[in-house]
């Protein structure tokens, strides 16, 4: 389940392209907050406490805003293509008990049968859970699977109040023999 992480900001008042060269400048990163119908509220966050921070998907923060506590869910992040320095974050107001959309990586544990490869197709499941109880990821046991042997969205088991929004039907993953992958191949390439 996330964390709600706390972080202290500053309300901005300068905008544009110069005044965010001299927010980051000082290690600090510039942020907007919308969404509930509200004005959107520019702040500047931390640039290493967000660095850490976004390292995991979903990242719920509970701001400090000149006393006042907000709590959000990161919504987007723009990073420099070369630098990889984290630019500008998009904050999303929510609510305690409010239901949010989320993706949630699919993790692949244990071992399929010997000279059988596990092919994953989906590696993110769309969600829907409390925004304070966001899931960091769903698990798939392969231990012992056979060839033939797949696992659809519908059969994953899902962490207690999040509900399914990827098609039930998707297929997440299917074991099958090395053999027949091969076969696969060579008839894709004589089409």
């Amino acid at each position: 389940m996330s964390d709600v992480d706390k972080v202290a900001t500053e309300v901005r008042e300068s905008f544009g392209k110069g005044a965010a060269r001299k927010i980051r400048a000082v290690g600090k990163i510039p942020a907007v907050i919308y969404g509930h119908g509200t004005e959107p509220q520019h702040v500047t966050l931390p640039a290493h406490q967000m660095g850490l921070i976004l390292r995991k998907s979903n990242a719920l923060l509970d701001l400090d805003i000149a006393g006042k506590s907000q709590l959000v869910l990161v919504k987007d992040v723009q990073k420099d293509p070369v630098r990889q320095i984290i630019e500008h974050i998009d904050l999303i107001v929510v609510r305690k008990g409010e239901k949010v959309q989320v993706e949630v990586s699919i993790h692949v544990e244990g071992e399929s049968f010997g000279g059988t490869l596990v092919d994953q197709g989906l590696h993110t499941l769309l969600l829907e859970a409390e925004a304070t109880h966001i899931p960091t990821h769903v698990v798939v046991n392969v231990e012992g699977f056979e060839d033939g042997a797949e696992v659809f969205a519908k059969d994953i088991e899902l962490p207690k109040g999040s509900t399914l929004l990827t098609d039930a039907d998707a297929l997440v993953i299917a074991v099958h023999t090395q053999a027949a992958a091969k076969a696969d191949e060579t008839a894709e390439v004589a089409e």
